[in-house]
């Protein structure tokens, strides 16, 4: 769309250029870059897909770990009316050959270190595979990445302009039927939630941030985002390990990072000597050692509420300078939240209903998955097919899913998808999953499982096949088994397994 009013990433990127040319912008491994330099190499990046066929609606597929390429494939393909596609590496190669066939991607770049085994089985399995170049980051040669960017160099001219509506990330997620799905996301969309970061103060030019969760979760990949707008520094590790994390921030003077506690509690271990400076970090109060190694965080910034990937991250906050009853905060300025029954029409304070949003931050749909884009669209409202509540403050709490969640660390678990998974072994009959309190993660997943007439199969036999069939984090570490499932109305009484097997810990619950 050639219009004045048009404004995507590619030219967020284009005016740090100009404004800010030398001020670095990533930092990845031994390489960093400026903003002049990642300009000039999405530019070319985006000249060379554009040569081998990628354009508007064509979609590229990030196979591999945290890398600074994974902002530069966004930038690029956002430059061609492109989408690219930042997968779980996390997940077995049949969830990736899943996505690959789903996506249909016209180029894959893919990552042989570490999960280059099941990048080449998922590679096998996909019949689209064929169709797809294949292109590989951590190589060097006529076929890797970087010769992809150098070949850029004089190439075609790019497109004047691109639809700022288009879709230029595509996030899989919300397996609720046992198949997940991908969230397209605008250029639109991204671009709010930078606005809105910058607008609340968490991010800024001065911010430099330690891309230390994963990218292929929008927890991370939003402030990963909004330190872009910002035009702040984006550091990037592809795994999390304590002693580099440490060094990273001892080394950029990292101001900013996503850290679980259990990761906090290794970099204390590891840094117990003070052999690494941590004081540039900004972080929330923790243990005490860990607080005498950091600069503890205490102004008083808005902290993240409610939100989805389906709405490129967070809609709510809770701000320590209106406070409020809601366990979800207040909209943030670009968004508007309300409490719906099933017909759509907003209920009373006080009374739990669907939350349905409306703003700039709303993905497009779903790709491929019309019946269901349709679905969370109507009545000109994102329903996010989650519960809440309007307080009589005028704050949001959050109740839960209208499907439950596990929610183990930061893994969104969907018991569809694991139920799907132990179903397909020929010895069970029925399951159902549902999450235990856990001490470290949050929640367990634990399953209950009737098997056929007549059939065996032990725990660890299922869990094996569960691990070989979904990633590893979502396949149950306990389970039960039992002659039936308890039912009401014809579903199953998830309220009732809690109750027998000790399920609890949701999140949203009490």
């Amino acid at each position: 769309m050639n219009s004045p009013s048009s404004y995507t990433l590619g030219d967020v990127l284009r005016e740090h250029a100009c404004a800010r040319p030398q001020h670095t912008a990533a930092v990845c491994g031994q390489h960093r870059w400026s903003w002049a330099e990642l300009d000039e190499r999405v530019d070319r990046l985006a000249r060379s897909l554009a040569a081998l066929g990628v354009g508007p609606g064509d979609r590229l597929l990030w196979l591999g770990q945290n890398c600074h390429r994974v902002l530069e494939l966004i930038v690029a393909a956002g430059r061609l009316g492109a989408a690219c596609c930042v997968a779980n590496w996390r997940q077995t190669a049949d969830e990736l050959a899943f996505v690959i066939d789903d996506l249909e991607p016209a180029v894959v770049v893919w990552q042989h270190d570490e999960i280059g085994d099941r990048a080449a089985d998922a590679r096998s399995m996909a019949s689209w595979s064929i169709k797809a170049t294949w292109i590989r980051h951590d190589s060097t040669g006529d076929e890797s990445y970087e010769a992809l960017v150098d070949a850029g160099v004089g190439a075609a001219a790019l497109p004047e302009a691109v639809d700022p509506e288009a879709p230029v990330l595509i996030l899989y997620t919300a397996a609720f039927d046992g198949r997940p799905n991908g969230a397209l996301l605008p250029h639109r969309a991204l671009l709010a939630q930078g606005l809105t970061g910058l607008v609340l103060g968490l991010a800024g030019p001065d911010v430099v941030y330690l891309n230390s969760g994963p990218l292929f979760h929008v927890g991370t990949l939003k402030a990963t985002i909004a330190v872009f707008v910002a035009g702040g520094t984006n550091v990037f590790t592809p795994r999390v390990e304590a002693e580099e994390l440490c060094r990273l921030i001892a080394a950029e003077g990292c101001t900013g990072a996503f850290l679980q506690p259990p990761t906090i509690e290794q970099m204390v271990a590891v840094n117990r000597d003070g052999r690494y400076d941590l004081s540039t970090l900004r972080a929330k109060p923790g243990p005490p050692e860990w607080n005498a190694m950091v600069s503890v965080d205490r102004r008083p910034l808005p902290r993240s509420g409610y939100g989805q990937t389906e709405l490129a991250g967070v809609v709510t906050y809770l701000d320590p300078a209106r406070p409020c009853s809601g366990t979800a905060g207040r909209p943030g300025p670009l968004t508007r939240v309300e409490v719906v029954d099933p017909s759509g029409v907003p209920v009373p304070p006080g009374e739990t209903g669907e939350l349905v949003v409306r703003g700039p931050t709303v993905m497009t749909g779903y790709h491929r998955r019309t019946e269901l884009t349709e679905a969370r669209r109507r009545g000109g409202w994102h329903h996010t097919g989650d519960l809440g509540r309007r307080e009589a403050d005028g704050s949001l709490s959050f109740v839960g899913p209208m499907m439950r969640l596990i929610k183990s660390a930061a893994e969104n678990i969907y018991p569809g998808e694991v139920e799907a998974c132990l179903r397909a072994h020929p010895a069970v009959a029925d399951a159902a999953v549902i999450g235990v309190p856990d001490a470290t993660w949050g929640q367990s997943v634990k399953a209950v499982v009737v098997l056929g007439d007549g059939a065996t199969a032990t725990e660890a036999e299922l869990v094996a096949h569960c691990r070989e069939r979904i990633a590893s984090y979502k396949k149950p570490r306990l389970i039960e088994f039992a002659a039936s499932l308890p039912r009401r109305s014809g579903a199953i009484d998830y309220d009732d397994l809690d109750a027998r097997y000790g399920g609890g810990g949701y999140p949203g619950f009490g």
